[in-house]
């Protein structure tokens, strides 16, 4: 009877044990989730500013043009007019911070991501076409190029202020494939790029990682992962 009583006390800690874990376990989650979603909104301020002060100096420049052409009109000075208004045209057919793909939604998220990795003294290069139809959902194509332009802006901002810092970006096709690849500058050394290196990774660059692999393995796609002498690339294939 005693040994009864001492299994059923035994069992019932066991029990309270793993509830008790599994509690903490959870909390523990939410609280990194929490750290994780607020980062994003973070990011997606930084975003929304950077776009609100690019429009606010469009506004500014355009007054100023405007004050300008306005002063020679009121002195009937037409060929000076003629004149501002070419030299305008030339530079805004020299400068088109626009970045064309082709998809609406790549041009978009490419433009705000590496418009606030470029404000952080991180030079940008991005070559990108997208053809007009994919297999892959633009809000997968997305969340694939976000996260992985974040983990590119996260390592360059962990780099010294003297280390030269960069993101590489390109997209086309490849092998009757879409071709995307992402190569950032890094102080870090990764040897291990399976699993075991995506686990290792806590916060926001290890839940990106899982999102980027999970949706490459929804689309059946291949994913490389590089690290070289002070760059990280990322080599993503999925099928059109």
């Amino acid at each position: 009877m005693q040994i009864v009583i001492f299994v059923g006390a035994l069992f019932l800690v066991v029990i309270v044990t793993a509830v008790i874990t599994a509690y903490f376990v959870r909390k523990k989650e939410e609280d990194r989730l929490g750290i994780y979603q607020d980062k994003i909104l973070k990011t997606q301020r930084e975003e929304v500013q950077n776009i609100y002060k690019t429009m606010r100096g469009w506004r500014h420049d355009y007054h100023n043009h405007m004050q300008k052409i306005k002063a020679h009109l009121a002195l009937n000075q037409l060929q000076e007019v003629h004149e501002y208004l070419d030299q305008l045209e030339e530079d805004l057919d020299a400068i088109d911070i626009a970045i064309k793909t082709g998809n609406v939604s790549v041009d978009a998220i490419l433009s705000s991501k590496l418009s606030v990795a470029g404000g952080k003294k991180i030079s940008i290069n991005c070559k990108a076409k997208v053809p007009e139809r994919l297999t892959v959902s633009d809000i997968d194509l997305c969340v694939i190029l976000g996260n992985l332009i974040d983990n590119g802006v996260e390592s360059c901002e962990k780099m010294k202020e003297t280390e030269k810092k960069f993101i590489r970006v390109y997209i086309g096709i490849f092998k009757e494939q879409l071709y995307i690849s992402v190569t950032n500058s890094t102080n870090e050394v990764i040897r291990r790029l399976d699993k075991e290196f995506i686990s290792n990774k806590r916060g926001n660059h290890g839940h990106g990682l899982k999102r980027i692999d999970n949706i490459v393995e929804k689309y059946d796609g291949f994913i490389n992962r590089k690290n070289e002498p002070g760059a990280f690339a990322t080599e993503i294939m999925l099928p059109l």
